[in-house]
């Protein structure tokens, strides 16, 4: 692996040949990279992001990405690079566009939260049809529109590399969302990808049957996102029937849908037979006590594969919650559960509170802790969850990723 020896001096002197003036925050990152010593034989990820919480940054420009990209081109050691939150536009796009054709090392590329739009995202999707080392690509956020998340899905078809793609919140609508269905009946390399938030103009839920038909004979796919999906109780019993057939789908994120128990029903039918499945996302939804109830009987008596369970904000009161809590008992493979916003009453905090002093659940693996006030035991919420990482990573390795949020645990892909 070549190895750059100053990779501030060189910027340095791009940013004179280039006429541009330096940003403060590149060079500082640049300095600090300088002075890791692995990154010859390990490799480095540069954290440009411009949501630094302790710091205000100077957001990076498609100026300031010109100046990098001549630097990096001789990095090899360069496997990641962190963008999110900055100022990129379709400029941008098509410098990076055309650094990932030339580039054969880079790994990791967070884009995610830039004003990135269609024609941008049409040269970076085009640019994959070539390369083949980028194993994780993060769009979420920019407003590339039906058209744009169009080009990904047709790159696909094609790419053979790519491991992870993050769509969510990209305002992709019903012909994308089809069009990666079918284009994930081909592909065979992508094990995860986020599709949240489209932007759906119909309740038939088309979308859904598509999917669920694509996960019948998908046999890559290990994590799915389908978040704000406006999915009701028929799109998951068609998920569900697809899903007894499928054997490598490990996570799946159904939050802030409308489903309620009788689609809760149909997941705990799921869970007695299903052997893969190992995170299940339902928060934000409307599965109440009944619902609870049907995936606790599931939980307790058959299933020996889910690790973790999410159901915050279910409008789920205490009946529901303890029969949770009991099942756990029972059920010693689930480790992580995460209840805050529902209803909370003494019979919650009892169980929950005696889940937590008898080692049962530890205190990473939940959003509550127990307190007392007056002899009476509460609950308090920790900022735990399954989706804590998936905006904003801490700068510093003080907390393992894995302990406050399972899917990096569980699936090795979403992280690089």
């Amino acid at each position: 692996m070549s190895v750059v020896a100053d990779l501030h001096l060189h910027y340095v002197q791009a940013c004179q040949n280039l006429s541009q003036p330096e940003n403060p925050f590149i060079a500082r990152v640049l300095q600090e990279a300088d002075k890791n010593d692995e990154i010859s034989t390990k490799g480095i990820t540069l954290k440009l992001a411009g949501n630094n919480h302790l710091v205000p940054v100077p957001r990076v420009t498609d100026d300031d990405l010109a100046v990098l990209v001549s630097v990096l081109g001789q990095a090899a050691f360069v496997t990641g690079l962190d963008l999110a939150y900055n100022l990129l536009t379709d400029a941008g796009a098509k410098t990076m566009a055309t650094f990932l054709q030339e580039n054969s090392t880079l790994q990791y590329l967070n884009l995610m939260f830039n004003d990135i739009g269609t024609s941008g995202a049409e040269l970076i999707a085009g640019a994959l049809h070539s390369n083949q080392t980028l194993v994780h690509l993060r769009m979420t956020g920019n407003r590339i529109g039906n058209q744009g998340g169009m080009f990904f899905a047709s790159m696909l078809k094609i790419n053979s590399a790519l491991k992870k793609l993050d769509l969510g919140d990209c305002d992709v609508g019903l012909r994308c969302l089809i069009a990666t269905a079918i284009a994930l009946t081909q592909n065979k390399s992508l094990k995860a990808i986020n599709l949240n938030r489209p932007l759906l103009s119909t309740q038939q839920e088309e979308t859904t049957v598509h999917i669920a038909q694509m996960l019948r004979s998908n046999s890559s796919l290990v994590e799915l996102h389908l978040g704000k999906h406006e999915m009701k109780n028929f799109g998951v019993e068609r998920l569900c029937d697809a899903l007894y057939e499928n054997s490598t789908l490990r996570y799946l994120d159904l939050s802030c849908n409308n489903i309620i128990c009788d689609g809760a029903k149909f997941l705990g039918e799921l869970l007695r037979k299903n052997q893969t499945l190992e995170i299940l996302d339902l928060d934000a939804n409307r599965i109440e006590d009944v619902g609870a109830i049907y995936l606790s009987e599931a939980l307790a008596t058959r299933n020996r594969t889910l690790k973790a369970l999410s159901i915050v904000s279910n409008n789920i009161t205490g009946r529901g919650l303890v029969a949770l809590a009991q099942a756990m008992h029972s059920n010693m493979t689930l480790s992580h559960i995460y209840i805050w916003g529902n209803k909370l009453d003494r019979s919650t905090c009892a169980a929950f509170s005696e889940l937590i002093a008898v080692e049962r659940l530890q205190p990473d693996c939940t959003d509550v802790a127990p307190y007392k006030v007056d002899g009476e035991i509460l609950l308090a919420e920790l900022s735990h969850g399954l989706a804590k990482h998936r905006y904003w990573s801490p700068r510093c390795a003080a907390v393992a990723p894995g302990a406050a949020n399972a899917s990096l645990e569980i699936v090795p892909v979403s992280e690089y």
